[in-house]
Formats: structure tokens, C-alpha cells, sequence
């Protein structure tokens, strides 16, 4: 469906994105998550015809975006961080004039406009201004001109920004119901905006990819043996320093009857050979659990340390990222 190999932007000296390879199924809701100014919107301009790249291929339904630009555009609806909607129209009229850039024949333009206001929505407002909408209808315009062409692929970069909490609900549960008939490319920098709405996530960071994988995928791959927690009978001396003994412990601590272990990044499972120490030292284990690792945690470690998930590494710091409730 969307295959992107090797992909760079450079201005100038500088690389926006680079060497960005990753690939996209046929109904899949892909999160394209970083901090602003990652390389998120470089790589939505590419995708959908608005820019070159420097060097790479992307290749959308078995059309390149270099060479076959207007096959690509006619795959894809795209919905830019401001939505490119104008404030004079009439809503119905703007999204029968979409249509009709999309090229959709005139023998089937009423049912198209009609199910695209559907769709998201808009109906009780499909007559008035979009200059007199709120900023969440004018979203939703937007959305309506994405979709008007029934297209393949949607392309939504930061689909909620700027939106109240009960806009941003409603849009997260209508991109939702479009994954499966649409694939769906959702940029953002907002972490529950992803965890709300994505299947897959992929995570870029100063123009690289740093991270792929679903988050269960990227939480289980971050956190290997990364923490778990303990509680136990008998918590004593003797046995806290045999668990420190073991191979790939960073600490262990422990408050009452609760003992916490953090092992080394990368360390193999070591679940049995914790609790068999215990047991040998007579704690007696009452329960053993892996700790959850939030999306945030995740974030930190793929951004802040050396790794190999994805096609990318990186060793950097991860700022502005907007790791707020953002509901």
C-alpha cells in the first residue's frame, strides 16, 4: 500500500528527514508520532506530491510520488495541519467544489458530497459560512474534503490540535470507524492522540526513525526484564543481596514487603531466576509482576539512549513533546 525507501529532505546542510524506510498495509491506522520539528510534516508533504525529496522513493498503491504525482494525488485525501478550507463558502458548495478537484464524475457528485458531510458529521451545518464554524466543524470540513473522493489512503497531519476535549473525542472515534476501508497515516505529537486512535506507531525524532512497532510491541521490546515488582514474606538482607548478585540487575529496592528490580537495557527474561533465588533464600514470594511501561517511558528510552528498533538510532533529547492527558 505505501512503501517509503530510503527517503531524505535536505535544506541545505541540514537534513530535515533522513533515510527514512518503512512500510504501510492495506487499512492500517499508523500513528507517525514525534516532538515538533522531528520531520513529521516534511514527510506528509512528500507523501502526498507538495514537496520533493532529496533522495529516496515513495510509492503509494504502485504509483512513485516523483513520477506519477497526479495518480498518487488522485489515491490519497489529505487534511494539513490547517485545513485548507475557505471561509466564504457555504460548506456543501466547498466540499461539491473538492469533489470536482478530485475529479469525482458528475453522475456521482451528489452521492459523494452527501456521504462525505455524513461521514463526519456536518449535516446541521452543510448551509452555512465555514467562516461562522467553530475551529472543531471547520476540522471536520476539512476531514470532508479528504474524504469526499472516497479515497484509498488519508493523510491527517495533527487531525485534533487546537480542539476542545469533546472535539477531539469525536474526531479520534471518526477516524477510528474510517481505519480498515481507508489506510490512514495520522502525524502528531501528542501521545495519547496515537495511543487513542493508532494500531501501529512509528516514531521519528530530529528527521529519523527511532521506533516501529505496535506499542505493546514497543513497550514489550523497551522493557525486556526492564522492571518488575515483588512482594514477599521475608524480605531479608541475605536474599536482597543475592538478587543484586545476579547478572544484568541495575538495582534492587525495597520498600516493606515489596521488593523492585530494574535489570540493564537489554537484558534477557530473568523472571525464573529471580524467583528461584528468592525461593532459595527463603523470602517466600507471594506475588511477581511485570511493571507497565506508559508510552511516555517508552519515549524517553527510544529518544535519550542508543537503539536498534526500526530502521534508525538515535541518542538525543526529545523536546517539546506534549506528553500532557490530552483528552
Amino acid at each position: 500500500m505505501i512503501q517509503v525507501s530510503h527517503l531524505t529532505k535536505m535544506y541545505g546542510s541540514r537534513p530535515a528527514i533522513d533515510d527514512l524506510s518503512f512500510e504501510i498495509q492495506k487499512g492500517e491506522i499508523v500513528g507517525f508520532l514525534g516532538p515538533n520539528g522531528a520531520g513529521k510534516t516534511t514527510t506528509m508533504k512528500i507523501l502526498t506530491c507538495f514537496m520533493p525529496a532529496t533522495s529516496g522513493t515513495a510509492v503509494l498503491e504502485g504509483f512513485d510520488v516523483f513520477e506519477n504525482p497526479i495518480e498518487v494525488k488522485r489515491k490519497i485525501g489529505y487534511l494539513p495541519e490547517i485545513p485548507p478550507v475557505y471561509s466564504e463558502m457555504r460548506v456543501k458548495d466547498y466540499i461539491e467544489y473538492a469533489a470536482l478537484l478530485h475529479e469525482v464524475p458528475k453522475s456521482k457528485l451528489k452521492q459523494a458530497v452527501n456521504s462525505a458531510i455524513e461521514k463526519v458529521s456536518i449535516g446541521d451545518v452543510q448551509n452555512r459560512l465555514i467562516g461562522n464554524l467553530s475551529k472543531g466543524y471547520r476540522q471536520r470540513v476539512g476531514l470532508a474534503q479528504a474524504l469526499v473522493h472516497n479515497p484509498e489512503i488519508l493523510i491527517l497531519d495533527e487531525p485534533t490540535i487546537g480542539l476542545d476535549p469533546k472535539q477531539i473525542i469525536e474526531i479520534r472515534e471518526l477516524i477510528k470507524t474510517l481505519g480498515g476501508t481507508h489506510t490512514i497515516i495520522l502525524s502528531s505529537h501528542i501521545l495519547p492522540e496515537v495511543t487513542a486512535t493508532c494500531q501501529r506507531i512509528i516514531v521519528i525524532n530530529k528527521g529519523r526513525i527511532v521506533g516501529e512497532d505496535t506499542l505493546e510491541g514497543l513497550s514489550a521490546r523497551m522493557k525486556k526484564g526492564l522492571l518488575y515488582s515483588m512482594i514477599v514474606k521475608n524480605p531479608s538482607q541475605d536474599g536482597l543481596a543475592a538478587l543484586k548478585q545476579l547478572p544484568g540487575i541495575k538495582t534492587v529496592s525495597h520498600t516493606g514487603s515489596k521488593i523492585v528490580i530494574e535489570l540493564q537495557h537489554g537484558t534477557q527474561d530473568m523472571r525464573d531466576k529471580i524467583v528461584e533465588t528468592a525461593v532459595k533464600k527463603g523470602m517466600g514470594v507471594l506475588e511477581f509482576s511485570s511493571e507497565k511501561i506508559s508510552l511516555e517511558e517508552v519515549f524517553l528510552q527510544l529518544t535519550t539512549e542508543e537503539s536498534t528498533i526500526g530502521n534508525g538510532s538515535a541518542k538525543t533529547s526529545i523536546p517539546n513533546l506534549d506528553v500532557a492527558a490530552h483528552l
